[in-house]
């Protein structure tokens, strides 16, 4: 396929980088022309396109990265290595799927010795694209306009994984680790609302560290702020049982999974 064609055939899901060929002259050419190296397909560089520059910028950790990285079938609880490491975590699964060449941050609030950092600050300004390109939101303020973020209708009513596979696809798996209220702002009075900061796989306090719902749920509409965690233990749940039992932040159906976005759409 020539460069131009490869080109071409991107353009359904990306903007086109330049013009491809046209006019009496602008081929390959003959007479004066030909074979020159002055065309504007010749000066394109033939090394395939990163895929950071195809727009993806969010997901939702899976089950497959958590327990990969974690080393661990129950996941990684509320231990998530701090902020930095929900980062790499982040970074990691991005990595995974082509997405790497971005910088890509944790959707997590900390209470940070009373100087709360607060996940909406955290992650850049928008647009905002799932592994499908589907837009999740243009900005900031269509993040937190609803219990919805206002984007695609498809995906924000069920938010994928870095796959692009809703979550729906692997059972009662909505609860997403936040601890934010619906504005992203760090809900809580204590490092014992943020699983420690994000440090602590114990027990913990039951119903203290806020999550939000992939997808909606009788139990939670908001994709920020829906209920509580059972507590801060690694667990895995993917049946429909209610709240759940134990004390593992997958109790209420998930495992522990985090929203990660890019800073670069």
């Amino acid at each position: 396929m020539t460069i131009c064609s490869r080109i071409l055939a991107l353009s359904l899901s990306m903007p086109a980088l330049v013009a491809c060929g046209g006019g009496d002259d602008g081929g390959g050419g003959d007479g004066d022309g030909g074979g020159s190296g002055t065309d504007a397909a010749t000066a394109i560089d033939a090394s395939p396109l990163d895929a950071a520059e195809v727009r993806f910028s969010f997901f939702v950790t899976s089950l497959a990265t958590m327990r990969s990285q974690s080393g661990s079938q129950d996941g990684f609880g509320g231990n998530l290595g701090g902020l930095t490491g929900a980062d790499t975590i982040c970074q990691t699964a991005a990595a995974a799927v082509g997405g790497g060449g971005k910088t890509w941050r944790a959707f997590l609030s900390t209470y940070n010795n009373g100087a709360p950092v607060h996940a909406i600050e955290r992650i850049g300004a928008g647009p905002w694209y799932d592994k499908n390109q589907r837009l999740i939101a243009s900005n900031v303020a269509g993040l937190i306009a609803g219990n919805r973020p206002a984007g695609d209708a498809a995906t924000v009513s069920d938010l994928p994984d870095e796959n692009g596979a809703p979550l729906t696809t692997f059972g009662d798996t909505h609860d997403i680790l936040t601890a934010s209220t619906a504005q992203g702002r760090f809900e809580g009075t204590s490092g014992v609302n943020s699983c420690n900061d994000w440090t602590d796989a114990t027990a913990g306090t039951a119903n203290a560290v806020r999550l939000g719902h992939s997808w909606p749920a009788q139990s939670g509409m908001h994709w920020i702020r829906a209920h509580q965690t059972r507590g801060c233990s690694p667990g895995v749940n993917t049946v429909q049982n209610g709240p759940g039992t134990g004390t593992s932040v997958g109790a209420g159906g998930g495992w522990g999974g985090i929203y990660c976005f890019a800073l670069t759409p």
